[in-house]
């Protein structure tokens, strides 16, 4: 049994539930993923199976093993899902995996992703801090504040909150509930917002 499933944000968008709710929804597309790899405890230490995402002008031809001697030149992404148990029926190299056997609507499931990059940013955007009063005279502005520490040799404390580098760190959001499965289009409806951008590589992990 996998474990989870790769897939690609699309965007978000809006559904109306069974009690006629508006319900806010990311919409994740799980079409193309090949098997490329078995690995197993005996040759690999570890079970799992290696997935490839097909690039776009590949996706109407048949799968091919002769593809998997040039990964990069077919494949956008390859990545590893590891296996719980052995599934009920053997894995195949250049099969597609089955969703309805993974994900199950009304089920929560765990979403990591890349977060959006947003550059060089000041300490009242990257860390929310208030910054000085804009009246009355204060020249304080958006300044971050004293970076000093309560010693004759002052150093910068381990961890302090300054201007950086934001976004582009691997997040997770919690036991977010599987809204919908379209098994035809192969996409699924996550209720609420997952990390990344629209079109980035997301990892939905059973909850």
């Amino acid at each position: 049994m996998l474990s989870g499933v790769w897939g690609k944000k699309i965007g978000m968008t809006q559904v109306f539930s069974e009690k006629n709710m508006v319900v806010p929804v990311t919409v994740i597309d799980l079409n193309n993923w090949y098997v490329t790899q078995i690995k197993t405890k005996e040759l690999d230490g570890y079970d799992a199976i290696q997935v490839g995402c097909l690039r776009n002008k590949y996706t109407n031809k048949t799968f091919s093993r002769d593809w998997l001697k040039d990964a990069k030149e077919y494949f956008s992404f390859i990545k590893e899902i590891k296996l719980e148990k052995q599934p009920e029926q053997a894995l195949e190299i250049g099969q597609t995996l089955d969703i309805s056997s993974i994900l199950t609507p009304g089920k929560n499931v765990n979403v990591f992703g890349i977060t959006k990059g947003r550059g060089f940013q000041g300490v009242i955007k990257r860390h929310g801090f208030r910054g000085g009063p804009a009246s009355h005279g204060p020249r304080f502005g958006r300044w971050p504040g004293t970076v000093s520490f309560m010693r004759s040799q002052g150093r910068v404390i381990k961890g302090k909150k300054l201007p950086g580098h934001m976004g582009v760190d691997q997040r997770v959001m919690k036991n977010l509930e599987i809204v919908k499965i379209e098994n035809e289009a192969k996409i699924a409806l996550i209720k609420g917002s997952v990390p990344g951008s629209s079109g980035s590589l997301v990892f939905m992990q059973k909850a």
